[in-house]
């Protein structure tokens, strides 16, 4: 396997809640992570006292973040109008050479920085909120 361009790292977001997907506009950096918890089980009866952990158990969950140029498109209005509304939209995740994933997430915040000589920034963060579908490629 080759190395991947950081740029095919996208995050989409559905645009009218019809499967209508647009990447945001003006990332640089995109970072997605999986978490699990564990469920210990542990007991004095655990072979040789290590940990034992219950199958199946704990809670999935998925983080996305982003950052880059405020560019005022029409997908930043998009995820405004979520944050502010409260709306859990479909976003569609692109990992090349990986997969897909999509599935409902909340915005959990919007962050807006500039310098007197510089481009305006934009930072979103969203936590999933819903059970993910995974596509491979």
């Amino acid at each position: 396997m080759t190395a991947q361009s950081g740029k095919d790292l996208l995050i989409k977001i559905d645009m009218t809640g019809d499967g209508l997907y647009e990447t945001a506009a003006g990332l640089r950096a995109t970072r997605i992570s999986f978490n699990a918890e564990s469920v210990d089980v542990t007991s004095l009866e655990s072979q040789g006292g290590w940990r034992e952990l219950l199958v199946g158990a704990g809670v999935k969950s998925a983080a996305i973040s982003g950052s880059g140029i405020f560019k005022d498109a029409a997908t930043d209005e998009r995820f405004r109008q979520v944050f502010f509304d409260g709306e859990v939209p479909s976003l569609r995740i692109i990992i090349p050479d990986f997969g897909t994933v999509e599935g409902l997430f909340q915005i959990t915040s919007i962050e807006y920085a500039g310098q007197l000589q510089g481009e305006a920034t934009y930072e979103v963060a969203m936590a999933s909120a819903g059970e993910l579908q995974f596509t491979a490629l």
